[in-house]
């Protein structure tokens, strides 16, 4: 099976990207606002959770009209939230998964049956006996805990609110200066393929959907599998259009006052076979600064010759000014399968060659 399979650093030079919900335990006030962070042995190592990650994503792809992401809309009942579980329709359904299981009480159907007018828009779930159903589906896309790539010292800045008469107000917020390094696979074969198998995960479509896909031309019923497939054309701009959205990924909180350009200064994304990252590793630290580890990209990169595991050039993108002796070690390498760009032109030339190559879909 093939896999987009990426890693990444985001420079956090002043940063507060995740909060934490909570207070900053020993501080000098009660308004403060921690950060996200692992405590270990070795020092605290902020992080962006996966989830966080998703919702920058996700809104980046909403935001730039111009990539013509088709989002799926979202329903809120009295105590979920679920979007309308349509892959054939929506995109990020699609790419990013879902579940959606109505309630079975009375109670909560009353309820809902009342409230706001637009959850009559979702499309319905029905089974083979006219009942409702649950669906669900494994994202094709995983995505990591963005991580600090070596213990930091956090940082608790004190300030006030001053603009009033009387006394000031105090707060305390923290935040670190880091690099956070994260990982990212999408799983090719699964993106626009939907199954109907009675397993949590794999109950992608119920009846209605089902009869939508039978209907429409752009898809392929797979009977052996439990599955109808999205044309092969159609999949593959799906999978460009999340690549451009990762080169303008946007986001992050406190950005009013430690703004943070969250789109990585390195990545390196190549499609392979098999859904482990092999790139996880080519980045070390010294003294708490990136380094990039010559021998260990080497080797990765002849393992992967030598089981044939690389289906497309290893596209590595680094930001022009960031860490240059560095970057100066992976010119040195000279390797026929790396192409060396902007974090952007990366991510476009890898959807540039799945344009040019769409059966790596199905290798």
């Amino acid at each position: 099976m093939s896999f987009i399979s990426a890693m990444f650093l985001i420079d956090a030079p002043a940063s507060a990207l995740n909060n934490s919900g909570q207070g900053i335990v020993g501080s000098r006030t009660d308004n403060t606002t921690a950060v996200k962070f692992i405590d270990a042995k070795d020092g605290d190592y902020p992080y962006v959770s996966a989830q966080a990650f998703r919702y920058w994503l996700r809104s980046t792809l909403e935001n730039a009209t111009e990539l013509g992401w088709k989002s799926s809309p979202i329903y809120r009942e009295e105590k979920v939230a679920y979007t309308d579980a349509n892959p054939l329709l929506y995109w990020d359904d699609d790419l990013f998964g879902y579940m959606r299981a109505p309630s079975k009480k009375k109670k909560d159907k009353e309820t809902t049956s009342t409230q706001d007018p637009d959850l009559k828009l979702q499309t319905p779930l029905e089974n083979d006996k006219g009942e409702v159903m649950t669906v669900t589906r494994a994202a094709p896309l995983r995505v990591s805990t963005l991580v600090s790539i070596a213990p930091v010292s956090l940082t608790a800045d004190f300030g006030t609110m001053s603009r009033h008469d009387g006394d000031p107000a105090p707060y305390e917020h923290q935040f670190y200066r880091t690099t956070l390094r994260g990982a990212l696979s999408l799983d090719l074969g699964m993106v626009g393929t939907f199954t109907y198998k009675r397993r949590t995960g794999f109950q992608n479509l119920d009846k209605i959907r089902r009869d939508k896909a039978e209907a429409d031309e752009n898809f392929t019923h797979l009977p052996e599998q439990f599955a109808y497939r999205l044309s092969q054309e159609k999949r593959i701009e799906r999978v460009a259009t999340l690549l451009r959205g990762l080169a303008r990924l946007d986001g992050g909180a406190k950005q009013s006052l430690h703004y943070t350009d969250v789109s990585p200064v390195v990545v390196i994304a190549a499609v392979i076979r098999g859904g482990n990252n092999p790139f996880a590793y080519v980045f070390q630290h010294k003294n708490s600064i990136p380094t990039f580890d010559v021998k260990s990209f080497h080797d990765v990169m002849a393992e992967l010759r030598e089981h044939n595991l690389l289906l497309s050039p290893v596209a590595i993108g680094w930001k022009p000014g960031y860490l240059p002796d560095e970057r100066a070690k992976l010119e040195a390498l000279n390797d026929a399968d790396v192409v060396l760009m902007t974090p952007r032109r990366a991510y476009e030339g890898l959807a540039q060659w799945l344009t040019e190559h769409p059966d790596l879909l199905d290798v």
